[in-house]
C-alpha cells in the first residue's frame, strides 16, 4: 500500500507542516512516536515502521525538519453484527508533542486521513483511545467493551461438574513458529464470528511471537497451547505467562491469559481446564475477554471471579458511510425508526430511516419523514455494533427521544447475539 498520492499533500497549520513521511523518514518517525508515547528510552524500530510504511499511511506534523506529530492509519476488516466485513479506517499511532499541542496539528491530521478514508469507500473509521475526551469531537464513540478476570483458585475448586468436554480431542503445548501458523489460521475462521474483531495482519503474528523484536518490549516467551478436536481440527488456542513466586515454603504465583480463543464450549473447558490446573497457581487474571464469554458460570464458586478493574471501552468507531455501513449489518427484530444525525464534519448528517425486514436484514436510507430519534456522530458510532444501548444513552442525555418509546423500539432494533468485543489492539 504505501503513502500513496492522496496523502501527497501538504497542509499548513499554525506555521506547521502535516504531510506524509517517506521511507527514509520512517526512524525519526518511530522515534517521535515514542517521544510522543511518554517511552523515549524505547530502542529503534525503525524497520518496523519501514514494514508498517509499506502497509499502511504514516504521517507526520513538522516544526522545520523536526517530527512532532505523528498518524498511522491502515485499512482493516471489522466483523459486524451478523458476520459480514466492512472495510475500515484503523487509526493508531497518535501523538503530539507536549510542546507543539494546541496548534491544530492533531485537527490537521485526523481530517486529512477521514477525507482521504471517505474517497477509499471506508463505511467507518476505528481506533483505540487512551484518553477518552479526545476523539468525540471528530465523531467517534465507544464501540465496544472488554470484560477482564480475576479468579482466585482458593475461593474455587476448579470448573463446574458435568460440563461438555471433548474427550476425543487433544490438547498440546506448541512453539512460537507453531503459534503464528496455527494461531493466525484458528483466529481468521473465529474472528468472522465477534462483532468488533478485525483481522491480523503477517507483522501482528510475527511481533507478538517475537519473531521480530520490539525494541523496550521486554519479551518473555510464553506458555502457548492449542486444542484438536477428534478430527484435527485446531478448534481453541490460548497463551498464557506465570509469575513463579512463593510465599515462604508455600506456592503463590499467578497466571495470566494474555490470549483466549475456542470455537464451542468444549473447547473452552477443555482449555480452562487446562489454566486452571497448573501447579503452584493461585491467581489466575484474564486481561480481557469478550462481554458474554460466560467464564465465571463455568467455576464451581462463581464468585471467585471478580472485574478486572482494567474493564473499560476498547474500540471507538466513527461512521463515515451511513448507508453502507448499516446495510451491512444484520438486525434483532423487524421495524422502522428515523434517525436524525447531527455530524459537525458532515459525513453522517442528515435524516436516515433504518427499516429492518423479518430476516433480519436492514435497509438504511435518506428521508424526509419526521425523526424519532436525534444524536450525534459519536452516539451513532456508539450504537452501530449494538455494544451500546438507545435508552442507556437516552437517559444519559446523549440521545433525544422526539418520539415516546422511539429508544425502547430501536433498541429491539439495534440488539445482538453477541456483543462487540475487539480482542486485536491496534
Amino acid at each position: 500500500m504505501g503513502n500513496s498520492n492522496e496523502d501527497a499533500a501538504i497542509d499548513t497549520v499554525n506555521g506547521l507542516q502535516v504531510r506524509a513521511i517517506t521511507e527514509d523518514e520512517a526512524g525519526a518517525w518511530d522515534r517521535a512516536v515514542a517521544f510522543g508515547f511518554l517511552r523515549p528510552h524505547a530502542g529503534d524500530a525503525t524497520e518496523i515502521r519501514r514494514r508498517q510504511w509499506g502497509t499502511s499511511r504514516l504521517v507526520a506534523g513538522f516544526d522545520g525538519d523536526r517530527q512532532v506529530a505523528t498518524f498511522r492509519s491502515f485499512d482493516a476488516e471489522l466483523t459486524v453484527p451478523g458476520g459480514a466485513v466492512v472495510r475500515a479506517d484503523a487509526i493508531t499511532n497518535v501523538t503530539v508533542t507536549a510542546t507543539h499541542r494546541r496548534r491544530g496539528l492533531l485537527s490537521t491530521m485526523m481530517r486529512r486521513d477521514l477525507e482521504a478514508a471517505a474517497r477509499r469507500g471506508c463505511p467507518v473509521a476505528v481506533l483505540c483511545a487512551a484518553e477518552y475526551n479526545i476523539y468525540g469531537r471528530f465523531g467517534f464513540g465507544p464501540a465496544t467493551r472488554g470484560s477482564g478476570w480475576r479468579i482466585d483458585l482458593t475461593r474455587t475448586r476448579g470448573l463446574r461438574d458435568g460440563l461438555p468436554g471433548d474427550p476425543g480431542g487433544r490438547t498440546d503445548f506448541v512453539t512460537p513458529t507453531e503459534q503464528r501458523e496455527l494461531g493466525a489460521e484458528l483466529y481468521d475462521r473465529w474472528r468472522r464470528t465477534q462483532p468488533g474483531a478485525i483481522d491480523r495482519d503477517a507483522l501482528w503474528w510475527q511481533r507478538n511471537t517475537n519473531e521480530i523484536a520490539v525494541p523496550g518490549d521486554d519479551f518473555k516467551e510464553p506458555f502457548t497451547a492449542v486444542h484438536r478436536n477428534a478430527d484435527g481440527t485446531v478448534t481453541g488456542l490460548v497463551v498464557y505467562r506465570i509469575e513463579n513466586k512463593w510465599d515462604g515454603a508455600y506456592p503463590d504465583s499467578r497466571l495470566t491469559v494474555t490470549e483466549f480463543i475456542a470455537l464451542d464450549l468444549p473447547t473452552a473447558v477443555e482449555l480452562w481446564r487446562l489454566v486452571l490446573s497448573v501447579d503452584w497457581v493461585r491467581k489466575v487474571e484474564v486481561g480481557s475477554l469478550s462481554p458474554d464469554d460466560p467464564l465465571p458460570l463455568l467455576l464451581q464458586e462463581p464468585r471467585a471471579a471478580v472485574p478486572h478493574e482494567d474493564d473499560g471501552d476498547v474500540m471507538w468507531l466513527r461512521v463515515l458511510d451511513v448507508a453502507a455501513a448499516f446495510d451491512a449489518r444484520t438486525y434483532g427484530a423487524p421495524g422502522r425508526v428515523v434517525l436524525e444525525v447531527d455530524d459537525k464534519s458532515g459525513y453522517a448528517s442528515g435524516r436516515w430511516a433504518l427499516e429492518v425486514s423479518d430476516d433480519g436484514t436492514g435497509r438504511c436510507t435518506r428521508t424526509t419523514d419526521d425523526a424519532d430519534l436525534a444524536l450525534g456522530a459519536s452516539e451513532l458510532g456508539s450504537l452501530y455494533l449494538g455494544a451500546e444501548t438507545a435508552p442507556r444513552l437516552a437517559a444519559a442525555g446523549l440521545v433525544t427521544e422526539l418520539r415516546p418509546g422511539a429508544a425502547a423500539a430501536a433498541d429491539l432494533l439495534l440488539r445482538t447475539p453477541l456483543k462487540a468485543w475487539t480482542p486485536t489492539g491496534f
